[in-house]
């Protein structure tokens, strides 16, 4: 039998805290193994119990959400815990530097309990999950921003092939709807997306969005032949 996947849930508000207790408690397969109500409490917790999962809140007093992700995972001691943010605001300002910080993805805190669920399972296996939605807004707002403050495009050794992967990654597209894409197998997709991973030392899915919108080949897509 599989061990359960153990979940540390981290806001400020008593009352969401239990609400995402109950909700992790009642599914079959995960656990929570603490609360905390600031980011401090987060990181202490997260190096004491090093739980799989951490629901961070990025509005917190003491130390907030990005600082808080920024410390666990820069910590030997937790890199193995995955960071699943929540905001309330799908143009919130805080949610890129929580990606930047390490964070495996987000989600809006009123997504649905299934995708909740589903969210936390994902990050638990070692992959990220990108709330469509909120995607696409912060990929906006980064986009217009003066691309002279973007660090140099960190691409070089990627085939042809990877780069289009990459780009699909970065538009949101699953590994079964990038096979689709590409007219490839599925097992091939995921040899392309472990290869990136490793190439541009990606933790995760999330950050390999990070990297596509960051060198500008997200933007620019694909040149024809």
């Amino acid at each position: 039998m599989a061990e359960a996947v153990r979940v540390l849930i981290a806001d400020d508000q008593a009352l969401l805290r239990g609400s995402f207790r109950v909700l992790v408690d009642s599914t079959p397969g995960m656990e929570t193994v603490g609360e905390a109500g600031d980011g401090a409490e987060a990181v202490a917790l997260a190096r004491e119990l090093t739980p799989d999962v951490v629901l961070m809140d990025l509005r917190m007093p003491v130390m907030d959400g990005i600082a808080a992700t920024r410390e666990i995972c820069s910590d030997a001691s937790t890199a193995g815990v995955r960071v699943l943010a929540l905001t309330m605001f799908d143009m919130d300002e805080y949610v890129y530097p929580a990606l930047q910080a390490g964070a495996s993805g987000f989600m809006l805190k009123d997504a649905s309990p299934d995708d909740l669920v589903a969210g936390i399972r994902v990050i638990a296996t070692g992959e990220g999950v990108l709330a469509p939605s909120v995607t696409r807004r912060v990929i906006a707002n980064f986009s217009h921003q003066d691309t002279a403050a973007r660090p140099a495009p960190r691409l070089v050794g990627l085939t042809r092939r990877e780069q289009e992967v990459l780009v699909l990654i970065a538009k949101g597209l699953s590994n079964a709807e990038i096979a689709e894409h590409l007219v490839i197998s599925l097992p091939t997709v995921k040899t392309h997306v472990s290869r990136l991973l490793s190439k541009l030392n990606a933790r995760d899915r999330a950050q390999l969005v990070i990297v596509a919108y960051e060198s500008g080949i997200a933007e620019r897509g694909m040149p024809p032949g």
